[in-house]
């Protein structure tokens, strides 16, 4: 995060000992000594806790804000990032991340859904891989830095490849909840990230097993589920 510039912002995570991504996050650098951590998911109270354990004698201060809404905003450079009137904007090229006191439209969840940027429920945190998330393709993961918890399992999966989970853009018109399991005939197959309900063009964030993927169709309790893509690990 140090070698990240100022008025910039970057994926990351933080991974437990076994790899799995237990935080993921935008985090932006408004100042040279102001760091703006945005959970995709958890609780920000419990995540800040966890980190001040790390704080020791350095003079860092770890803080979280009010509640906070996130809206669509217009263009802005990706990865650029600002502050202004208590609103955080994260560029994204042809739009924006707006973070705020006010609500805003959700139109940003099927932009996210779109270009694979999970927003992680409850039911998926500390349980998914990096390559589940895409991590490597959103330069969310390095493996040239020193030590941090899960680099040996990220690094093996990196050099070495062999998960069987990844994250895939799917359609249904069914009512899905973020955090539901999909299960075919009694086995676990994968996990529902985000949806959007869309009357137009309902689309899901998954993350599924690669043996599911030909399926055409899939047929999950009654539900089914359309996969039309899958993203790079």
């Amino acid at each position: 995060m140090l070698a990240l510039a100022t008025g910039h912002w970057q994926w990351s995570a933080w991974l437990d000992p076994k790899g799995r991504v237990r935080v993921f996050l935008q985090v932006a650098r408004l100042a040279d000594d102001r760091l703006v951590l945005v959970p995709r998911g958890g609780d920000a109270e419990a995540i800040a806790a966890d980190l001040k354990r790390f704080v020791f004698r350095a003079k860092v201060e770890v803080s979280v804000s009010d509640t906070l809404h996130v809206a669509d905003g217009d263009g802005v450079t990706d990865g650029e990032a600002s502050e202004a009137h208590g609103v955080l904007t994260l560029g994204e090229g042809d739009a924006s991340l707006r973070i705020g006191a006010h609500a805003g439209d959700d139109a940003w969840i099927a932009r996210h859904i779109a270009r694979g940027f999970p927003w992680l429920p409850d039911a998926a945190l500390n349980a998914l891989l990096p390559p589940a998330l895409s991590m490597e393709r959103l330069g969310a993961v390095a493996f040239a830095k020193g030590c941090f918890p899960g680099q040996e399992i990220a690094a093996r999966l990196h050099f070495l490849g062999g998960h069987k989970r990844h994250l895939r853009i799917a359609r249904s018109d069914d009512a899905w909840r973020e955090g539901e399991t999909i299960r075919i005939d009694g086995r676990d197959i994968g996990i529902i990230l985000m949806h959007e309900p869309s009357p137009d063009t309902p689309t899901t964030l998954v993350v599924l097993d690669d043996a599911f993927v030909q399926a055409e169709t899939l047929d999950s309790h009654g539900k089914r589920l359309h996969v039309l893509s899958t993203f790079a690990e």
